[in-house]
């Protein structure tokens, strides 16, 4: 079986996560970065996982265009949805409901929220700013959940 994970990331964790991902499924696994290439051919695989994270609020336009695009071809595939996003709980499961249609949500073999990471080596002057001013933190954070990757792994495959 191969599986395709597609996903875009602003800072790297989302790119992060796949490549952990990538490790723990059994499958053959191709890694891509819709930012860097956004033609993907899904009918080659026979599995897919997405994966984005929260900025602003808000998961990349990309992945929301991905989605609306390919929904049919999705809708036939085993599927894995995941979100890097520094919030948790209820907070975190909103983020996800309104990053990803309903129907995928409904048809997914896994969902997963990984935590998140802050890395201002990544941010610009103004990404900086918005991040001391609302999270009130001035320092790189990683808040990823290496056992809800595991465990997405584990139900995906």
């Amino acid at each position: 079986m191969s599986t395709l994970i597609v996903y875009m990331t602003r800072h790297g964790c989302a790119g992060k996560t796949a490549e952990l991902l990538e490790g723990k499924i059994k499958d053959e696994v191709t890694i891509i970065n819709l930012k860097k290439n956004s033609k993907a051919d899904l009918s080659k695989f026979d599995a897919i996982i997405i994966g984005g994270s929260i900025h602003a609020g808000q998961i990349q336009k990309g992945i929301k265009k991905f989605c609306q695009k390919n929904l049919d071809m999705l809708l036939k595939k085993r599927l894995g949805l995941y979100l890097c996003c520094m919030e948790e709980g209820d907070t975190a499961q909103k983020q996800f409901d309104e990053a990803y249609p309903g129907e995928l949500r409904n048809h997914a073999a896994a969902a997963g929220l990984f935590g998140g990471e802050f890395d201002f080596n990544k941010m610009n002057f103004f990404e900086r700013a918005i991040v001391k001013r609302v999270a009130n933190i001035s320092e790189n954070v990683s808040k990823l959940n290496e056992a809800a990757i595991h465990q997405f792994a584990s139900k995906f495959s």
